[in-house]
């Protein structure tokens, strides 16, 4: 019987002993597993932080390109305007000053006029009307 008692307690220590690697197996598979996870957040984190930060800097970078175009096109603008005032002066200044560069204007709309009805203004400033010329009645 001393074989069978020493049989017994070997299959017992055994048991015992898997019981004890397989509980603490398991607990430790479950903190591991923990650990991966919070670990797992941690990298996911600083992945959406760093894109975060990265759709930051190019919003800034897109917002200060539209700030620099519109100032130059605002510079273009002004410097369009400065070119046409200065060749409005020189062509008034030839035509005898703004009287003459308006009846040049004034010429210039009845060239390009072709057959649509003129208004000449009188010494007044009132057109003459021909409104009984488009009357078919009379």
């Amino acid at each position: 019987m001393g074989h069978t008692s020493d049989s017994l307690i070997r299959v017992g220590l055994a048991l015992i002993l898997l019981i004890v690697v397989l509980v603490g197996g398991g607990l430790g598979s479950c903190a591991a597993y923990n650990g991966l996870r919070v670990w797992n957040a941690q990298v996911a984190g600083e992945a959406q932080l760093a894109q975060a930060t990265q759709n930051r800097r190019i919003a800034v970078l897109e917002a200060q390109a539209a700030l620099d175009s519109a100032k130059l096109k605002a510079a273009a603008e002004v410097e369009r305007a400065k070119g046409l005032a200065e060749a409005n002066r020189i062509v008034a200044d030839s035509l005898g000053g703004p009287e003459g560069y308006l009846r040049y204007l004034y010429i210039q709309n009845l060239e390009q006029s072709q057959g649509q009805i003129i208004y000449v203004p009188t010494e007044g400033g009132l057109p003459i009307l021909e409104a009984g010329r488009l009357n078919p009645s009379n």
